[in-house]
Protein backbone atom coordinates (compact mmCIF):
# COMPACT_ATOMS: atom_id res chain seq x y z
CA UNK A 1 0.00 0.00 0.00
CA UNK A 2 1.27 3.44 -0.85
CA UNK A 3 0.03 6.73 0.58
CA UNK A 4 0.68 9.96 -1.23
CA UNK A 5 0.30 13.03 0.90
CA UNK A 6 1.15 16.47 -0.31
CA UNK A 7 1.04 19.62 1.75
CA UNK A 8 -1.75 22.10 1.09
CA UNK A 9 0.06 24.89 2.89
CA UNK A 10 2.48 25.85 5.62
CA UNK A 11 2.26 27.16 9.18
CA UNK A 12 3.88 30.49 9.97
CA UNK A 13 4.75 30.32 13.64
CA UNK A 14 6.58 32.42 16.22
CA UNK A 15 8.27 29.18 17.33
CA UNK A 16 11.51 28.46 15.47
CA UNK A 17 12.37 25.11 17.09
CA UNK A 18 10.41 22.24 18.67
CA UNK A 19 11.87 23.07 22.10
CA UNK A 20 10.12 26.48 22.00
CA UNK A 21 6.65 24.98 21.39
CA UNK A 22 4.19 24.41 24.22
CA UNK A 23 3.26 20.77 24.79
CA UNK A 24 -0.30 21.56 23.63
CA UNK A 25 -1.49 24.40 21.42
CA UNK A 26 -4.27 25.39 23.80
CA UNK A 27 -1.52 26.41 26.25
CA UNK A 28 -0.32 29.09 23.81
CA UNK A 29 -1.73 32.56 23.35
CA UNK A 30 0.45 33.12 20.28
CA UNK A 31 -0.99 33.98 16.88
CA UNK A 32 -0.21 31.78 13.86
CA UNK A 33 -0.80 32.04 10.14
CA UNK A 34 -1.93 28.97 8.22
CA UNK A 35 -0.90 29.87 4.68
CA UNK A 36 -2.67 27.80 2.04
CA UNK A 37 -0.88 27.35 -1.28
CA UNK A 38 -2.45 29.16 -4.28
CA UNK A 39 -3.62 25.96 -6.00
CA UNK A 40 -5.79 25.14 -2.96
CA UNK A 41 -7.23 28.61 -2.33
CA UNK A 42 -10.63 27.71 -3.81
CA UNK A 43 -10.96 25.13 -1.02
CA UNK A 44 -11.16 28.00 1.48
CA UNK A 45 -14.54 29.19 0.14
CA UNK A 46 -16.80 29.98 3.14
CA UNK A 47 -14.16 29.03 5.72
CA UNK A 48 -14.53 32.46 7.32
CA UNK A 49 -18.01 31.37 8.49
CA UNK A 50 -16.31 28.85 10.80
CA UNK A 51 -15.26 29.92 14.29
CA UNK A 52 -13.00 26.90 14.85
CA UNK A 53 -11.05 24.57 12.58
CA UNK A 54 -9.25 21.26 12.80
CA UNK A 55 -5.75 21.64 11.38
CA UNK A 56 -3.80 18.50 10.50
CA UNK A 57 -0.08 19.03 10.00
CA UNK A 58 3.06 16.98 9.43
CA UNK A 59 5.54 17.14 12.32
CA UNK A 60 8.51 17.04 9.97
CA UNK A 61 11.08 17.40 12.76
CA UNK A 62 9.71 14.53 14.88
CA UNK A 63 11.36 11.15 15.43
CA UNK A 64 9.54 8.37 13.56
CA UNK A 65 11.10 5.31 15.23
CA UNK A 66 9.50 5.81 18.66
CA UNK A 67 6.82 3.51 20.06
CA UNK A 68 6.76 4.62 23.71
CA UNK A 69 6.67 8.01 25.39
CA UNK A 70 6.99 9.45 28.89
CA UNK A 71 4.61 12.41 29.24
CA UNK A 72 6.01 15.23 31.38
CA UNK A 73 3.00 15.41 33.69
CA UNK A 74 3.03 11.73 34.62
CA UNK A 75 6.62 10.47 34.34
CA UNK A 76 5.56 6.93 33.37
CA UNK A 77 6.14 5.19 30.06
CA UNK A 78 3.10 4.62 27.84
CA UNK A 79 2.64 3.36 24.29
CA UNK A 80 2.93 6.28 21.90
CA UNK A 81 -0.62 5.68 20.61
CA UNK A 82 -1.93 6.28 24.15
CA UNK A 83 -0.17 9.68 24.29
CA UNK A 84 -0.06 12.91 22.33
CA UNK A 85 3.69 12.78 21.79
CA UNK A 86 4.85 14.32 18.51
CA UNK A 87 7.34 11.47 18.10
CA UNK A 88 5.52 8.55 16.46
CA UNK A 89 5.62 6.41 13.30
CA UNK A 90 3.43 8.87 11.36
CA UNK A 91 3.94 12.25 13.04
CA UNK A 92 0.62 13.88 12.26
CA UNK A 93 -0.20 16.92 14.33
CA UNK A 94 -3.82 17.68 15.19
CA UNK A 95 -5.15 20.91 16.65
CA UNK A 96 -8.52 22.52 17.11
CA UNK A 97 -7.81 26.19 16.49
CA UNK A 98 -9.83 29.35 16.77
CA UNK A 99 -10.10 31.14 13.42
CA UNK A 100 -9.57 34.82 14.12
CA UNK A 101 -9.53 36.11 10.55
CA UNK A 102 -9.15 35.12 6.93
CA UNK A 103 -6.84 37.24 4.77
CA UNK A 104 -7.07 35.71 1.29
CA UNK A 105 -5.07 32.45 1.44
CA UNK A 106 -3.94 33.17 5.01
CA UNK A 107 -5.87 32.04 8.05
CA UNK A 108 -5.05 33.85 11.28
CA UNK A 109 -5.49 31.36 14.13
CA UNK A 110 -4.50 30.62 17.71
CA UNK A 111 -3.94 27.41 19.73
CA UNK A 112 -1.31 25.72 17.57
CA UNK A 113 1.90 24.08 18.78
CA UNK A 114 3.82 23.92 15.51
CA UNK A 115 7.24 25.16 14.42
CA UNK A 116 7.57 27.78 11.69
CA UNK A 117 7.47 26.12 8.26
CA UNK A 118 5.50 23.04 9.37
CA UNK A 119 3.60 21.53 6.40
CA UNK A 120 -0.21 21.57 6.58
CA UNK A 121 -1.90 18.34 5.43
CA UNK A 122 -5.58 19.29 5.75
CA UNK A 123 -8.07 21.71 7.28
CA UNK A 124 -11.58 20.79 8.37
CA UNK A 125 -14.33 22.72 10.15
CA UNK A 126 -14.72 21.87 13.83
CA UNK A 127 -18.28 20.90 14.72
CA UNK A 128 -19.16 20.77 18.42
CA UNK A 129 -22.16 18.58 17.60
CA UNK A 130 -19.99 16.01 15.78
CA UNK A 131 -16.50 16.39 17.26
CA UNK A 132 -17.17 16.85 20.97
CA UNK A 133 -17.56 13.56 22.80
CA UNK A 134 -18.96 13.95 26.28
CA UNK A 135 -17.52 11.69 28.96
CA UNK A 136 -14.44 10.81 26.89
CA UNK A 137 -11.56 9.67 29.09
CA UNK A 138 -7.84 8.99 29.09
CA UNK A 139 -7.58 6.62 32.04
CA UNK A 140 -3.88 6.97 32.83
CA UNK A 141 -4.12 10.76 32.57
CA UNK A 142 -6.99 10.87 35.04
CA UNK A 143 -4.93 8.79 37.47
CA UNK A 144 -2.33 11.59 37.44
CA UNK A 145 -5.00 14.21 38.15
CA UNK A 146 -6.20 12.27 41.22
CA UNK A 147 -2.73 12.11 42.81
Amino acid sequence: MELNLRPIGVIRSPYKSPSECPRQGRLSGEIFIVEVFPEFEEGLKDIETCTHLIVLYWLDRAKRDVLTAVPPHDGREHGVFATRSPHRPNPIGFAVVELLERKGRKLVVKWLDAVDGTPVIDIKPYSPAMDCVENARIGWFEEVDRK
